[in-house]
């Protein structure tokens, strides 16, 4: 293992460009995942794990090597699924991700209820549809094993970056409940239909897959690895700008510096009753005070 994660030179400018493509970046790709099958694992699992990578596609891979080779950085992958059954834990599927090719999170799910994508007989959306992922219990915002199970699926289903998204584009909803101490994982297809205005009237269809799922056992990082895993780049700071502040709804508000004013130069509306008479104008030019008008 000491050889998999020795320093490589190039030795051709190949290799060069190859080892370039995998050294950090200040944007990262996309984060690819890895769907491993267990020499033991049943039916039920198998299909589970076929069912998982067609909602991954295409940033996703099966395979039935050693988990040696997958560990290593000739896989590029930082997320990874786990499929076994045996008679201690049936149905077992063990979910991680990894940072700096060490595993930082692994949890580990048993299967209890399974509907497949076939079993239901609706149309689909296409391969490489980014998802709406929504989270529904309280377990997910006050249990912090459930707080980085919710971490890792968002890490796992989220797909690609975009700068833009178009409301048509919003078709496919995946959808976890935690409660009762299990796990729902379910999936729509959103449907917009005609409602008299220009909103569309949604409409969810179930399109599979299905799971009930009960978390079994938990391999987490420690507070501080899992900090430093969180740590942006300072090339991704945004630059603070001076005499800019932002309040809690997110209102920009900006102070100017000025010169002193003079306000006696300052233009106000045309009054018939502050227009000076011809002696004020006169003894202005001259620098005398005007005289007063005698009263009778």
């Amino acid at each position: 293992m000491d050889s998999l994660f020795s320093v490589v030179k190039p030795k051709t400018k190949r290799a060069k460009r190859f080892l370039e493509k995998r050294e950090p970046k200040l944007n990262e790709n996309t984060k690819n995942a890895m769907l491993i099958k267990g020499g033991n694992a049943n039916l039920t699992v198998s299909e589970v794990l076929k069912d998982i990578y067609a909602v991954k596609k295409p940033f996703a891979f099966d395979s039935f090597l050693q988990l040696q080779e997958f560990f290593s950085k000739k896989s590029d992958c930082s997320l990874f699924l786990f499929g076994s059954h045996n008679k201690k834990r049936p149905n077992n599927l063990v979910i991680g991700r990894m940072f700096d090719y060490h595993v930082l999170d692994m949890i580990e799910l048993g299967v209890e209820k399974f509907v497949s994508l076939k079993d239901i007989k609706n149309s689909k959306c296409p391969e490489g549809t980014k998802p709406m992922l929504v989270f529904a219990g309280d377990m997910f915002d006050v249990n912090e094993e459930y707080r980085r199970l919710k971490s890792l699926l968002i890490d796992f289903f989220r797909g690609p970056t975009v700068p833009s998204i178009r409301l048509a584009g919003l078709e496919y909803v995946l959808h976890f409940t935690a409660v009762d101490g299990k796990i729902y994982m379910r999936s729509y297809k959103v449907l917009l239909k005609k409602s008299g205005c220009k909103i569309p009237r949604i409409e969810l269809e179930e399109m599979g897959p299905s799971l009930d799922l009960v978390m079994r056992r938990t391999h987490l990082a420690s507070d501080d690895l899992y900090k430093l895993s969180l740590k942006q780049p300072k090339g991704l700071k945004p630059k603070k700008k001076k005499n800019i502040s932002h309040d809690v709804f997110g209102t920009t508000y900006g102070r100017i510096h000025m010169q002193k004013q003079d306000l006696s130069k300052l233009q106000t509306r045309k009054m018939k009753g502050l227009k000076k008479r011809p002696a004020e104008k006169s003894a202005e030019d001259s620098g005398a005070t005007p005289k007063k008008p005698k009263s009778a």
